[in-house]
């Protein structure tokens, strides 16, 4: 374990004159083209470093990134730390679903058990273990001072349970794609919810806890060609001990921009109505949450439109209560589930309402 075999390397890189398999579209055909050039980097860098000397630097490389966070971890008091929040729903019946944390802070490091969570469910909100690791990192992460490196070493003190067949650790074939985007996120809001029990003074409240995903699209009609579309919508950041959320952003897990209206409506067959903050849907307290967003779509052409979105029934928390509004979604001007897909004509209108972010008050 930890050799480096610099022929297996090798192997991964392009063969001169390789031809590239024609059924590789654009997306394949680049993250390929990625892992290749990493490749490629990677020998070069051992080739002037030597095999011995690169060894070595990742073992420091670890060390250094251990000790890093260390320094930071070992501000949190010992001790335990649970807290519990809720999925809305998995789109298929099943409602309020537990996600429970208990963090348990010693010097020699800290484990984030997630035993008493959901089993998995039947809808595509379940996790991989993996995802609920990058969930529970990203939170011990952003506690870390800038130059932590991105190692195994900055993660080594912290160790994550979960039951197997749980909602965050899920067994085949239990359906996966919304635990990325939904999930994930709210699992952010649990570790981060029980942090806040231990140093309130470092964190802050629930977000909007939702990508706001929605997705789109029509097959090839005598009408029209075949388009599709997704996108995901900013909401309200929550509030700290020390100044307000933020308005309308990407939070946490998220790593989307915004779409200009322009482009949209110049590529596909959609009006945006209305893009604008939702004033007053932010927590109330001494520092007040962000505002989430309102993004109203009219279709000109019919399609098939799926909302995938949470914080609907069960609101971002906020810090020592100003929790602030859940999310609204609506068709024609009339309420529809957080999770459902339509078939929509020419003229009908998608409303979306994303959360605000917590409060606080303290």
């Amino acid at each position: 374990q930890g050799e480096l075999n610099l022929a297996f390397w090798q192997s991964l890189a392009p063969v001169h004159g390789q031809k590239k398999a024609s059924s590789l579209d654009g997306d394949f055909a680049a993250q390929v083209s990625s892992v290749r050039t990493g490749v490629l980097r990677m020998q070069e860098l051992i080739s002037q470093l030597g095999l011995t000397e690169y060894q070595e630097g990742l073992v420091e490389l670890n060390e250094y990134g251990k000790r890093v966070a260390h320094a930071c971890l070992d501000d949190i008091p010992e001790g335990n730390y649970a807290f519990e929040d809720l999925m809305d729903d998995d789109g298929l019946g099943e409602k309020d679903i537990p996600i429970r944390v208990t963090l348990k802070i010693r010097k020699e490091g800290i484990t984030v058990d997630f035993a008493g969570t959901s089993a998995q469910v039947a809808g595509n909100i379940n996790c991989p273990l993996s995802v609920a690791a990058a969930a529970v990192y990203y939170v011990f992460r952003c506690l870390m001072p800038a130059q932590t490196p991105a190692c195994a070493g900055s993660f080594k003190s912290i160790s994550i349970k979960a039951p197997q067949g749980c909602l965050l650790n899920a067994n085949r074939p239990a359906a996966v794609a919304a635990g990325n985007v939904e999930t994930s996120t709210r699992i952010v809001d649990v570790v981060t919810g029980a942090l806040v029990k231990a140093i309130p003074e470092k964190m802050a409240a629930a977000s909007h806890g939702s990508m706001n995903n929605i997705a789109m699209g029509s097959v090839k009609t005598k009408q029209q060609a075949a388009w599709d579309y997704y996108e995901t919508i900013g909401g309200g950041m929550g509030a700290s001990v020390n100044q307000p959320g933020l308005h309308g952003v990407q939070t946490h897990m998220t790593n989307t921009l915004n779409t200009p209206v322009e482009a949209l409506e110049m590529r596909y067959p959609i009006r945006i109505r209305q893009y604008a903050l939702r004033r007053g849907s932010g927590g109330k307290g001494r520092h007040s949450g962000g505002d989430g967003l309102i993004r109203e779509y009219e279709f000109l052409a019919s399609a098939q439109v799926t909302l995938l979105t949470e914080r609907r029934t069960n609101p971002p928390w906020g810090l020592q209560g100003a929790d602030a509004k859940p999310g609204e979604n609506f068709l024609n001007d009339q309420p529809i589930a957080g999770k459902v897909s339509l078939q929509l004509e020419a003229g009908d209108r998608i409303t979306v309402k994303t959360p605000g972010g917590g409060g606080a008050n303290f």
